[in-house]
């Protein structure tokens, strides 16, 4: 074989390579690694209850690689100041699947978490019900001594757990992390 052709296999193969590689990236998550996601604050959607509004934001799919509406609120006084969000059923049990037009159904079992030094957990859902198609969403519950700060996030489409490396980038960025000083005092 002469060196010439043997130099151009070589490189077709390297070039075949690359190719591969970057066809395997994972999907949804190279737009959110890149850039900075928008979020915008929004009006709270729901009525009031004994926790009261929390606040509501959305980050755009071109922003976020998914439209996602993110719910947070404090539940003062209602976690264990001695093991925090600990399970998958204190999990449950904090989270504000009330406001959601369907039934919760978890995916994976929930895994724990950290926010601005704050332990908690998160797990991932698909909603269904009669409108709702392809929705999904993430509980996320973290906890300052026994006061509580739940998390709702819904998106269309999935897979959710693309999505979780934006939603915790944006709980411990600097809007939330300054609202959580003010609602508990820190």
């Amino acid at each position: 074989m002469k060196p010439a052709l043997n130099v151009t296999i070589k490189l077709g193969r390297v070039a075949v390579f690359l190719i591969l590689v970057a066809c395997l990236q994972p999907v949804g998550l190279t737009h959110a690694d890149q850039t900075e996601s928008i979020w915008i604050e929004t009006k709270w959607p729901f009525l009031m209850d004994q926790w009261g509004e929390g606040r509501s934001f959305q980050c755009k799919a071109a922003d976020c690689g998914a439209e996602l509406n993110l719910y947070i609120r404090a539940k003062i006084g209602f976690c264990s100041s001695t093991t925090g969000v600990a399970d998958d059923s204190e999990l449950e049990r904090l989270s504000d699947f009330g406001f959601m037009q369907g039934q919760a159904t978890a995916l994976a079992g929930s895994h724990e978490i950290d926010i601005a030094g704050m332990k908690g957990r998160l797990r991932e859902y698909a909603i269904s019900g009669p409108i709702l198609s392809q929705t999904y969403a993430v509980a996320v519950a973290f906890n300052s001594n026994s006061d509580a700060l739940v998390a709702t996030v819904t998106m269309k489409g999935g897979p959710p757990a693309a999505m979780e490396p934006v939603i915790l980038k944006f709980l411990n960025g600097e809007t939330i992390q300054r609202w959580v000083t003010r609602t508990l005092g820190l």
